[in-house]
C-alpha cells in the first residue's frame, strides 16, 4: 500500500499545482487571452473566466493540496478523501467538456488522473493495516 500512497501523493501534488497554475491566469485575465479566447465560453453560462477560475482554484487546486496533506499525514479517511478528489475532478471534466462542446488531449490526461485517484483512494481505504498506531484512538 505504500506504493499506492506514493502514487496518490504524486497525483494530488500534480493536480493541485497544475490547477493553481491554470486558475491564476483565469482569475487575473478574466476576459481571456490568446491561449484562452473568450469565445470558448459561448455555450456556457459564464461571460468571463473569473468564476470558472475561482471554482478551479477551490475544487481542484486548494482541495487537492488539502487532501495531499491528509494523505502525507495519514489522517483518518485519507483514502476516501483521495477518491472524493478524483470524483470532483471527473465531474469538473464532464461539465467542462459539455460547456465547451469540445474535448482535447488534456481532458483525457486529467480523466486518467481522476480515475487513478478514485482507484488509489479506494485501495487505500481497504488497506488492512489501517492507519499507523499513533493515529488510532
Amino acid at each position: 500500500m505504500r506504493r499506492v500512497r506514493v502514487l496518490a501523493v504524486i497525483a494530488l501534488g500534480f493536480l493541485g499545482l497544475s490547477a493553481l497554475a491554470g486558475s491564476i491566469p483565469m482569475i487575473l485575465l478574466p476576459r481571456g487571452s490568446q491561449m484562452m479566447p473568450l469565445s470558448l465560453l459561448q455555450h456556457s453560462p459564464f461571460h468571463s473566466y473569473l468564476v470558472p477560475g475561482i471554482i478551479l482554484l477551490a475544487a481542484n487546486g486548494l482541495l487537492a493540496l488539502a487532501i495531499l496533506w491528509l494523505v502525507i499525514m495519514q489522517r483518518p479517511h485519507f483514502g476516501l478523501w483521495t477518491a472524493f478528489q478524483g470524483c470532483v475532478l471527473l465531474g469538473w471534466l464532464v461539465v467542462e467538456c459539455w460547456m465547451l462542446r469540445m474535448v482535447s488531449w488534456l481532458h483525457y490526461l486529467y480523466g486518467a488522473l481522476a480515475l487513478m485517484l478514485i482507484c488509489a483512494g479506494l485501495a487505500l481505504r481497504r488497506d488492512p493495516a489501517g492507519p499507523p498506531l499513533r493515529d488510532r484512538p
